[in-house]
């Protein structure tokens, strides 16, 4: 068997007496022919390319405006679609407003698109103001308002850099992140005027902190005040938090950079929130129990309800929702939400009502995801979205008739909109597709307009535009390329546990002939993999054609089957995550007879990573060769809000530390499955030496494996080259080992 050295294995490898030797002649070998699917699947971005995306319904319900790429560019730009008319024009091109030059990003841009997980360029978002008349476009680091009446463009006079760019309430006013302080300029004067004083790098203004922004949802840092009088910041403090180093290792000239990356049990960020006019002045800092309560999880400032905030502990068992005095900083408790493992967050909650009597809140406190109507107090009124309705992500509450849309539905596989009025029965919003589905929809304002995003196991995304009662309007137009085939995907659930599971087999597939298997796998917290959906299982059938069955199991830890099920993973990742997926393929080989259990192997990014490295470390009698990306190899070089939710401080849960480690697997004294180790070298979410443990420990430990280095790549492989080489790589090492 071939393997590939890792560079210590060939360092060692050398005898010392090599430099004295004649070099010995190079083999060549045939360059690969391109594949058409893995160039065209690279080059089209998934085939997501050319389809609608940020989809905002203008206030007036009269247009949608999206963004959209060609077919084979990252590049979006900006379209309107016309409600009466049905018909859709392209509003702004960034060609239009760069005129040549080149887009160029800050390092606290890219950041903060790596950890939104942004890949596109030209306009990656976009606001309208709430009275409708106006678009807020930033590109570049520079600012655009474009009036939507007559088309024109004007660029604000801010300096270089601005981050996080929103209106004021009333429209008139922009405000923004530049130098570590958050400023505003007045549309009409068009002047920059600074809001904050004294943000340094190490003391920010405005910015959300890494684990803010990586793991609870919230990318911001500042936030108006209703009357667009007041703006509420926070002053995130990193002075005491370990900082790693992110070098460009084919450009060590450049030297490295600096992130501030807070590990488990270690410092975090020290973060306040202060209150301060639009003009500048004093700031108000708020008080609360930063000591019981260190996170600042969530900011709301709405136009019907007090300053609000949530807080939770550092374990994140428990958290505060707190109403806030703006004019003294005070605090009063609005509600306490506890959980003996940890507290789900989700940041559309609290969502005030728009006279302030009251607040919708999202909780799993009775065993599933559930929405309640509290009243201004923060007591109790009714539950308006019961647990076993499904839900999953909030789209829009319309308080006149009590309706509240929400995604979701009891099947983890499939996805709707629904609606439930006043607490009653849900009802599904459907777009018309017959059996199962993955449909998303945003509602308008005052719910008379619907944009659901519709896809299915035999459909790519179809952006569908419906009045409310489902009378079709339109589709907004896509020119995405279609993929040359539909998966042959089947979804079902398998075993005593009802595990769901999807099989995609090779479109030439013969009943009865046994097949190598390949288990693709994330299998931790937060993310299922088992879908309804075409565009999923694309290259899963790429792979399947090559002579597998390719597979996905969601076993327990996955979210979507209720509260208990999700935290089976306290204090241990390496326990039921990989034992379900072993248990998974077993059952299934007893209902598809094609599963050859002999020859099964496993690949994944991230926790998945993780996952496909543990399984030929852990059970490598299931699991006979492995490909692991961007793994999280030790847990305690992970961040402090993830980890610690599932582990618990490592100070007081060393075992679950020990336990959960990949390292401690690489040590044992018995033979691993095949592994191949891919991973950005410029990854500061999993950073690269990640990786570098674990191929240290199993060289020292007399283990061969292979490692793949991508070259200045992060978290996000979005490279179509690099995307092609990788699956090239990905195939190959199973078609020796399989």
């Amino acid at each position: 068997m071939r393997q590939v050295l890792t560079a210590a294995l060939f360092l060692a490898s050398i005898p010392a007496f090599a430099q004295e030797q004649k070099p010995l002649p190079v083999m060549s070998q045939p360059q690969r022919k391109p594949d058409p699917f893995l160039r065209q699947f690279s080059e089209t971005r998934r085939f997501m390319s050319g389809r609608p995306v940020g989809v905002k319904i203008a206030p007036d319900e009269k247009s949608v405006l999206f963004l959209r790429t060609s077919p084979t560019s990252n590049v979006q730009m900006l379209y309107a679609f016309d409600v009466e008319s049905g018909q859709a024009k392209e509003l702004l091109t960034p060609e239009a407003i760069l005129k040549g030059a080149e887009e160029t990003l800050t390092p606290e841009e890219k950041a903060r698109r790596e950890r939104m997980r942004v890949s596109a360029r030209g306009f990656t978002g976009y606001q309208i103001s709430e009275d409708g008349t106006r678009l807020l476009v930033p590109l570049s680091g520079r600012l655009y308002v474009v009036e939507r009446a007559s088309g024109k463009v004007t660029e604000l006079k801010t300096g270089a850099g601005t981050l996080d760019p929103r209106f004021s309430p009333d429209g008139k006013q922009v405000a923004y992140v530049r130098e570590h302080d958050v400023y505003r300029i007045d549309i009409a004067g068009n002047k920059e005027q600074r809001v904050t004083q004294g943000g340094t790098e190490a003391k920010t203004h405005g910015l959300a902190e890494f684990v803010a922004q990586e793991e609870m949802s919230r990318f911001s840092g500042y936030w108006w005040s209703p009357d667009a009088k007041s703006i509420a910041y926070t002053e995130s403090d990193t002075s005491e938090v370990e900082k790693l180093t992110v070098v460009d290792v084919m450009h060590p000239e450049r030297g490295g950079e600096d992130y501030a990356y807070p590990r488990p049990g270690k410092a975090n960020a020290k973060v306040r929130l202060g209150v301060t006019p639009v003009t500048g002045g004093k700031t108000t800092w708020v008080n609360w129990d930063a000591a019981k309560y260190p996170y600042l999880a969530t900011v709301m400032w709405p136009k019907g309800g007090p300053l609000t905030i949530l807080v939770q502990n550092r374990t994140q068992t428990e958290e505060q929702l707190l109403a806030v005095d703006p004019a003294t900083g005070k605090t009063r408790e609005l509600l306490t939400e506890k959980d003996d493992a940890w507290v789900n967050l989700d940041q559309d909650f609290p969502l005030w009502l728009e006279d302030g009597s009251g607040f919708l809140w999202y909780t799993e406190r009775n065993g599933g995801p559930e929405v309640e109507l509290r009243k201004a107090d923060g007591s109790l009124d009714k539950s308006l979205v019961k647990p076993d309705a499904g839900f999953r992500m909030l789209s829009r509450f319309i308080q006149k008739d009590r309706t509240l849309f929400f995604n979701g539905g009891p099947n983890p596989t499939e996805s709707y909109l629904w609606r439930v009025k006043d607490g009653g029965a849900p009802e599904k919003v459907s777009s018309g597709a017959t059996g199962p589905a993955i449909e998303g929809g945003s509602v308008s304002k005052n719910g008379g307009l619907v944009v659901l995003n519709a896809s299915g196991p035999k459909s790519m995304n179809k952006t569908l535009v419906l009045r409310a009662d489902g009378t079709r309007v339109g589709e907004l137009p896509e020119i995405g390329e279609e993929p040359p085939f539909v998966p042959n995907l089947e979804v079902r659930q398998v075993g005593p546990k009802k595990f769901w599971a999807s099989i995609v087999r090779p479109r030439n597939f013969k009943k009865g002939q046994k097949l190598p298997v390949i288990v693709e796998v994330y299998g931790g917290p937060t993310t299922t993999v088992v879908h309804q959906s075409m565009a999923a299982h694309l290259m899963a059938q790429w792979m399947a054609d090559q002579g597998f069955l390719v597979v996905k199991f969601d076993g327990r830890g996955t979210p979507l089957r209720g509260s208990k099920w999700e935290r089976e993973v306290k204090y241990d990742f390496a326990g039921v995550t990989i034992e379900d997926q072993a248990a998974a393929i077993q059952e299934l080989a007893k209902d598809v007879p094609e599963v050859d259990l002999n020859r099964v192997g496993i690949e994944g990014w991230s926790f998945g990573g993780y996952m496909s490295a543990l399984a030929v470390l852990k059970r490598p009698d299931v699991f006979k060769a492995a490909v692991a990306g961007a793994p999280v190899v030790d847990w305690l070089d992970y961040d402090t809000h993830y980890t610690e939710r599932y582990l618990g401080v490592p100070q007081e849960h060393p075992e679950a530390y020990e336990t959960s480690s990949l390292l401690t697997y690489a040590k044992q004294d018995k033979p691993i499955g095949k592994l191949l180790l891919i991973h950005g070298t410029a990854d500061d979410n999993v950073y690269f030496f990640h990786t570098l443990k674990l191929s240290d420990a199993l060289f020292r430990a007399g283990k061969p494996h292979e490692l793949l280095p991508l070259s200045g790549l992060t978290h996000m492989v979005p490279d179509p080259v690099v995307t092609e080489r990788q699956w090239e790589r990905v195939m190959d090492h199973f078609k020796r080992n399989l």
